[in-house]
């Protein structure tokens, strides 16, 4: 594929507020997780909550668009100039001309679950002012982010799970690809709620302590939520100092939830990732793991990870920093493989204390500084929807 460079970046997840925040964070090896008291949940786990969500404030002309999935994409949208670079694009290329892919797991379904609270009681209708549209329907994230950029290219929303998010990178280089845009701006949604607590719960994936990936004690996730933002271009000389050079996708048909337990379908993934970044294994400098911490999962992708770039790659999982992030860990942790190629810097792990010796990958316990050109990241979905995406610096 022709690389793509990521000409602007944005992200706030429980660690703080901003690229700057996220890496301060990461270097000082800080969690975001809490104990979860989040709405009526009565569940003994950690949260990854983003503060300050509550105070935000929607624009007069999008008041109906109010929920809390969307009030984190506002937050997202207004931090690290995202919003600014987006309009100085607009300007060079036209509204038209700008697409925008994002991710999301569940979008605004909180609003949905508050509505039901306040059923009417004679009839068991929902209150009037609940707006199933522009809240809960899955293409309100991108309706809503289209309507803040002031942007009216194509525009569609993933939802395949925790790979969401990274899919939309592959979208927006194939979009770019034929021609249908100049430009792409890609992210992922994804907050709190109910649903989300309480079904992965049902299905013993949640932990009672902070998530700890690779962890021989590893017993689950621990589920947070956050927004990311990218803003993608056709790479031109002396432009921004970290492109997309390859993605990977592949769908493993295996199990509604479980992966393949060898990890074929991650192994084609990342396999299709090189590819089509043109480059060997050992090209690559670091792989950001999904890492979910639960059992299947990690021996899953160690199996993969190893069979295709041996056991000495650096690799971590940093959602024992941020929590799964769902819908939106796909471009959370891909702007974090960004953060690592422009700092020279390999983020440890803040939760895992003893590493699983039945798992081989050389997983970082702690943060490394060294040179870094290329990393790849890993988001794998349920049922089998995989996608791994190679970021490199600019030559």
């Amino acid at each position: 594929m022709q690389p793509l460079s990521i000409s602007r970046y944005s992200l706030v997840n429980s660690l703080g507020a901003g690229a700057a925040a996220t890496l301060a964070a990461l270097r000082e090896k800080e969690s975001g997780l809490t104990r979860c008291d989040f709405e009526t949940v009565a569940l003994e786990t950690y949260i990854g909550e983003v503060s300050g969500l509550d105070a935000v404030t929607m624009p007069p002309a999008l008041a109906a668009y109010d929920c809390r999935n969307n009030r984190l994409a506002l937050m997202g949208l207004e931090l690290d100039g995202f919003a600014a670079a987006v309009a100085s694009t607009r300007e060079r290329y036209g509204a038209h001309r700008i697409g925008v892919f994002m991710g999301t797991s569940t979008s605004g379904i909180l609003e949905t679950e508050l509505a039901y609270r306040r059923l009417d009681a004679a009839t068991g209708a929902l209150p009037t002012g609940f707006r199933y549209a522009e809240t809960q329907n899955t293409f309100s994230l991108a309706d809503f982010v289209q309507r803040c950029l002031g942007l009216k290219g194509p525009a569609f929303v993933v939802s395949s799970a925790c790979s969401s998010s990274a899919k939309v990178f592959a979208h927006a280089a194939r979009m770019l690809e034929a021609g249908v845009c100049d430009a792409a701006v890609v992210g992922g949604v994804d907050s709190l709620c109910l649903t989300t607590l309480y079904g992965f719960n049902s299905l013993g994936l949640t932990s009672r302590a902070p998530c700890r990936p690779f962890d021989v004690d590893r017993d689950g996730i621990s589920i947070g939520e956050g927004a990311g933002f990218a803003l993608l271009e056709k790479s031109r000389h002396g432009d921004a100092a970290v492109r997309l050079l390859g993605v990977g996708e592949s769908g493993d048909a295996y199990h509604m939830s479980s992966p393949h337990p060898e990890g074929m379908g991650a192994r084609l993934a990342m396999q299709r990732a090189l590819d089509t970044a043109n480059l060997p294994s050992h090209a690559i400098d670091y792989i950001n793991l999904h890492g979910t911490a639960t059992k299947a999962n990690d021996a899953s992708e160690d199996q993969a990870v190893c069979a295709l770039f041996g056991d000495r790659l650096p690799a971590s999982s940093t959602k024992g920093a941020t929590g799964h992030l769902l819908g939106a860990a796909g471009v959370t942790e891909a702007l974090i493989s960004i953060l690592a190629i422009e700092h020279d810097f390999l983020p440890g792990s803040p939760q895992t204390r003893h590493p699983d010796p039945a798992l081989k990958t050389n997983y970082l316990l702690d943060n490394v500084n060294a040179p870094v050109r290329r990393v790849m990241s890993n988001s794998f979905g349920f049922g089998g929807s995989n996608c791994s995406l190679v970021f490199g610096a600019t030559d």
